[in-house]
């Protein structure tokens, strides 16, 4: 796509240590699929080619190195098998790119996990995922884990991914606000990562792109510091992007930096994009050419569920007294009196 149907990305990124970490767990990734590289550097302009352009941001986890190793193989096996899958193919259709994605979040899964058990010091080592693919006017999106993804439109950043994590499962079923979950204990709780099972269930989704827009990739080191509308505010009191992702980090770290903090930031512009009309459109779409309705369902991954207390007006349920003494028990004693009324009537008569 050139000349005047052209799509420009202007790009920036950076990772922080944060405040209270010895060492970095998080990785990023922009590439460049048409030429099949990584070499869009921070602060570069070019143009979207007809093969899309990829975007991560992973936040490992695991004791010694195992998450920074878990994070950077996300990435690198992600970038791999879509450059053989899709930027050595010839198909151009959106749907294609889309299942590509996934099936490259899904592979890298795959190898982390295997990783993980043949090097013992590595078990239980795995990475969030969330990652952004553009091909002409439309994003797609594939998620793992609590990292997040924002659109940011006239200075309102709406979230396009959803967590997978117990919060997000509780404010969904409306135990939660969202102002009680960002203060709640259990936030911290996921439900998926990459690598601890076999199998995962990648969250598929979509959100058509406008002209000024601009995405956010981050890791909860800043999702977890920074508000959305703060996200919105900064981005669009920012009109030179390569100063945003500092901005962002800065914010961040002010507010404590208990985690590492990585933010990924891309800019859309040029004529190939149509004009930004409302934000009504932006938000979760699910992808309406994957179905994951019977992929294995998330469960917890840090910690177990713990089962609410009873509310205050209402009494516990106590549970069935249990009887003592086993049957075999009762019948031995069953036959001893039998026998002693039996000599008792012999003796008599």
């Amino acid at each position: 796509m050139s000349g005047s149907n052209a799509i420009v990305l202007e790009v920036a990124a950076l990772t922080d240590l944060g405040r209270t970490r010895d060492h970095n767990e998080d990785t990023y990734l922009v590439a460049d699929l048409t030429k099949g590289t990584t070499d869009v550097l921070n602060a570069s302009r070019a143009e979207l080619g007809p093969k899309g352009s990829l975007f991560l941001v992973a936040d490992g986890m695991g004791g010694a190195a195992a998450g920074e190793l878990a994070s950077a193989l996300a990435a690198d096996t992600i970038f791999e098998a879509l450059r053989a899958s899709w930027t050595a193919d010839r198909a151009t259709e959106p749907e294609t790119f889309a299942k590509q994605i996934k099936a490259a979040v899904e592979a890298a899964n795959d190898r982390i996990h295997r990783y993980a058990a043949e090097h013992q010091e590595s078990r239980g080592m795995g990475t969030t995922a969330t990652v952004a693919g553009v091909l002409g006017s439309r994003l797609h999106l594939a998620q793992v884990g609590d990292s997040r993804a924002y659109l940011v439109r006239n200075g309102l950043a709406v979230q396009l991914t959803k967590d997978q994590s117990l919060i997000q499962r509780l404010i969904d079923a409306g135990e939660l606000t969202e102002d009680q979950a960002a203060q709640s204990e259990r936030r911290n709780i996921i439900l998926q990562a990459l690598g601890p099972d076999a199998r995962i269930r990648v969250d598929v989704t979509y959100q058509d792109i406008a002209h000024g827009d601009t995405l956010i990739l981050c890791s909860d080191g800043l999702s977890g510091q920074v508000t959305r509308d703060e996200i919105g505010q900064l981005v669009a009191e920012t009109p030179n992007l390569t100063d945003l992702p500092a901005r962002l980090v800065a914010l961040a770290n002010e507010r404590g930096g208990p985690d590492n903090i990585t933010v990924v930031a891309v800019r859309f512009q040029g004529a190939g994009l149509p004009a930004p009309v409302s934000v009504d459109d932006l938000g979760y779409h699910a992808h309406p050419s994957i179905d994951i309705s019977g992929e294995q369902p998330a469960q917890p991954l840090a910690a177990p569920v713990v089962p609410p207390e009873p509310p205050a007006d209402e009494p516990e349920i106590t549970p069935p007294t249990r009887r003592t003494g086993s049957p075999v028990m009762m019948a031995a004693i069953g036959v001893a009196i039998l026998l002693v009324l039996l000599a008792v009537f012999l003796i008599v008569a």
